[in-house]
Parts: C-alpha cells; structure tokens; sequence
C-alpha cells in the first residue's frame, strides 16, 4: 500500500467519512414535501381497478342480473362463496340465486368470481372500510350484498370497464343476458344458414 492510499484512509476513519456520506442523504430528504397523510381526515384516491368489498348489481330497470348459475362459487379459490338458486315460478327455464353468501373472512379478493359472472352480477368496488368487533358480521348475504351494490354502483361499473367486463358505450347498455331470448338483435336478418 502507498503511503498515500494510507494517509487517505487514515483521514477518511478519523473525520468519520461514511457516517458523512450517509448524513448527506438525511439532509437531502430533510427539504422534501412529506408524504404520510392522515388517514381517517384525509382519503387516498383509490383506482378504478381496486378489488374492494363485493357487491351484486341489478339491472336498469331494477332486476337482478344473478342468474344463480353458481359459476362464481366454484371459481372461488378461497370457498368463500355459498349460492342456493332455485327456478322462477313466473318465467320457465329461468333460475335465481335465492340464497346469496360471501364470507369477507376468507376473501382473498382475486376477482375470480367477477370473471366467471356471465351476466357481470358481481363487481368489486371501493369499499375497504367494514372492520368491525364482530366477525360474524363479515358474512355478507344477499340483502348486504345489494345494498353494497346500489351504493357503490358508480365504483362498481368502472371496475368492470377497467377490467374489460363491459364496455362503457350504449352498445353495451342495449344488450343484456336474458335468457332464452336471441342474441340476434330484431333489426338483423338471420344468417342464411339458418334460414
């Protein structure tokens, strides 16, 4: 070693070199803006793809979209989903979920459900404030449910867009999943081949 090389080493441990070069970064982040916020006064501004609480959504005129076809319960991972569907009395061949649940408890909030919905009756939405003292509170039935939905409707209907479900044009708003009604629209001739 060089007697330089020593002398500058020496220097550096004397004057206490690192313990300068990482109060340099202290400094630095003394002058910035800082970002904690506090939490219950102020709301972060939560994305539109965000995976909040469930909520199961009707349609326009006030109809349930759950067909009860218990699609979203066998692509829970999680089990956590319990639907009890039973036919309609009033339109043959139709079904309903009679019975709806879904355990917070065990939600693992993957949006597998909301995938597998072929009639978009399930969205997440931006809830995420629902702690409570009781977890039995947390099963959340098809009242609750419906009651989440109507009053994150706006958050529930820009999760499925962004997540490409539905599309946000009128297009989309004509067309609904009525079943056995034709996909063909009234206006369209049928192909020739079933003609």
């Amino acid at each position: 070693m060089s007697v330089g090389t020593l002398t500058k080493k020496l220097l550096e441990a004397a004057l206490f070199y690192e313990i300068w070069d990482a109060m340099k970064v202290t400094f630095k982040h003394m002058f910035y803006k800082p970002i904690t916020f506090q939490y219950p006064r102020e709301q972060r501004t939560i994305p539109d793809t965000h995976r909040g609480a469930l909520g199961l959504l009707r349609y326009d005129d006030g109809r349930e979209r759950c067909v009860g076809c218990d699609l979203c319960e066998a692509a829970c991972p999680s089990h956590c989903i319990k639907v009890i569907s039973t036919e309609d009395r009033d339109r043959p061949l139709q079904r309903y979920a009679s019975e709806f649940y879904i355990d917070i408890t065990k939600c693992v909030f993957c949006g597998y459900c909301v995938e597998a919905c072929p009639v978009n009756a399930l969205a997440m939405t931006k809830m995420y404030e629902y702690s409570t003292h009781d977890k039995r509170t947390l099963l959340f039935d098809k009242p609750r449910l419906y009651q989440i939905g109507e009053r994150y409707i706006d958050d529930a209907k820009k999760y499925l867009v962004a997540h490409h479900q539905e599309k946000d044009d009128q297009s989309s708003r004509e067309y609904r999943y009525f079943f056995p009604q034709s996909v063909l629209k009234a206006t369209q001739p049928p192909p020739k081949h079933l003609t």
